[in-house]
């Protein structure tokens, strides 16, 4: 078994913590996950704080296991659900789209481990100045909002940087993943994409399928003028959002058209005019499985792996 210090700081079982997709990671998906052993954690997106409580009550009804919240710092409700999960005593939040410096004293006071999602060198160090427990490491691979470092470059430079537990994520889906993670001085993994064809996701059927017909070559990134660059699976929308961002179109024009469109993927299934969010890795994805067989599948190849490797060592 994988003896990682994540585990121990966190009381989970497996150093493997699930992505909070927006749209997708609600409190089913998380408590199936944390029941796995795993670190299930539920979308704060853009929602207001009655959303976040109603997928908190969820989770909590489905698992006496830790679980965290993925906070959007971007969103015009952050500052109520920041309150709301210290009132919740949520365990574990995780941040992406901002800086969390205006919460974190509230945070550590609460006793909350707050591990931001980072995608450079320097907002790793920024982050454990302000107290972070941890960081993920996410590269460029990865589905939703990328950076310009692949996870490869990324992971061993944050590694190297700061002395807090670094996880891993982008381009992980299967043991391999998951074992290159540890092998570059990484504790632990963060995987959205393979989850999203959990049996326990809630995502529209039509988009489990695009992933499971995914190849290597499946995904755009897109949004790059606007500063906002996303990897999204090539779709009639994604590929017409490509086409504008070199058009005279104005930035607010162009940022209007990609309103609504993961909800439209997530929800409605809207394979025309959806934004069918993932990962380069979706290749990788062939089957629908429950997210406790993901977990495992996972963590028993990595163990594997680890555990062969000596023998390219003579």
């Amino acid at each position: 078994m994988i003896i990682s210090p994540i585990c121990e700081l966190l009381g989970i079982r497996y150093p493997l913590f699930q992505g909070g997709m927006a749209h997708i990671s609600d409190g089913h998906l998380a408590a199936a996950v944390s029941n796995a052993g795993g670190l299930g954690i539920i979308s704060a997106m853009s929602a207001d704080k009655n959303y976040v409580k109603e997928q908190i009550d969820i989770a909590r009804s489905e698992t006496d296991r830790p679980f965290g919240v993925n906070v959007m710092l971007m969103s015009p409700h952050a500052d109520d659900v920041a309150q709301l999960l210290v009132d919740e005593k949520i365990p574990v939040i995780t941040t992406g789209a901002g800086n969390p410096e205006r919460f974190m004293p509230m945070w550590k006071e609460a006793g909350i481990h707050v591990i931001p999602v980072v995608g450079s060198v320097s907002m790793a160090r920024l982050v454990e100045r302000q107290g972070a427990s941890a960081v993920i490491a996410e590269g460029g691979e990865s589905g939703g909002h990328v950076g310009d470092v692949t996870t490869m470059a990324l992971v061993p430079q944050v590694c190297s940087a700061v002395s807090i537990p670094v996880l891993a994520a982008g381009g992980i889906a299967d043991g391999r993943g998951a074992a290159a993670a540890f092998m570059l001085g990484a504790v632990g993994i963060q995987i959205g994409t393979r989850f999203l064809v959990a049996e326990e996701c809630s995502v529209h059927p039509n988009y489990k399928k695009k992933v499971l017909k995914a190849t290597d070559i499946s995904t755009i990134v897109t949004g790059k003028r606007l500063g906002h660059p996303v990897r999204s699976i090539k779709t009639p929308f994604s590929r017409e959002y490509a086409q504008l961002e070199y058009s005279p179109i104005s930035d607010d024009d162009l940022e209007a058209k990609a309103v609504g469109a993961l909800r439209l993927a997530a929800k409605e299934g809207d394979e025309k005019k959806g934004c069918f969010l993932a990962g380069q890795i979706a290749g990788m994805i062939s089957k629908e499985q429950p997210a406790k067989e993901i977990v495992e599948e996972i963590m028993q190849e990595a163990e594997s792996l680890l555990n062969g490797a000596q023998k390219w060592v003579k």
